[in-house]
């Protein structure tokens, strides 16, 4: 396989500036849960803070899920880039058009999407927790980052 096929998810497709808040959120947090404990100890702070100490283990345990459904069930890995990049990737750009399509009731659209990530059996699976996240991202009320510093593209990581 050569890199380019090893990293085609990882291929910029956009920055996070240009997602709304449920989108771009979708992409921070799962760029944060992959950079281990001290930095999921953030996402579940944020949650907390956000949602409540118990609408925020729930958000958190779905958002949990979800991130362990994809890594174990993915039709590959999911590719992501650094916390800090501001390029958007292919798969996160997936990752997260996936999330805010579940949250909005397209729960059709949101399967089908959910079967670029992953095997068609788990894919009703993610699709509810992927609502989930979703609308705990939309009660959070969180804004779209379009004052991210920029910073240089860097190169893609997996999820996995």
């Amino acid at each position: 396989m050569s890199d380019a096929q090893h990293n085609r998810g990882g291929a910029p497709v956009g920055f996070i500036t240009e997602l709304d808040g449920i989108e771009a959120a979708s992409v921070i947090y799962l760029r944060l849960w992959c950079e281990g404990p001290d930095a999921q100890a953030q996402v579940w702070n944020d949650f907390a803070s956000g949602l409540g100490p118990d609408q925020g283990r729930k958000a958190l345990k779905s958002f949990e899920d979800l991130c362990s459904l994809c890594t174990r069930h993915g039709r590959r890995p999911l590719m992501r880039h650094s916390v800090q990049c501001k390029c958007l990737g292919a798969d996160e750009s997936c990752f997260a058009n996936f999330i805010a399509t579940a949250a909005t009731g397209e729960r059709e659209d949101a399967m089908l999407i959910a079967t670029l990530l992953v095997r068609p059996d788990v894919a009703p699976l993610i699709a509810s927790l992927a609502a989930d996240v979703g609308h705990a991202f939309m009660r959070m009320r969180l804004s779209a980052p379009r004052d991210i510093e920029t910073h240089s593209h860097d190169i893609p990581k997996t999820l996995h």
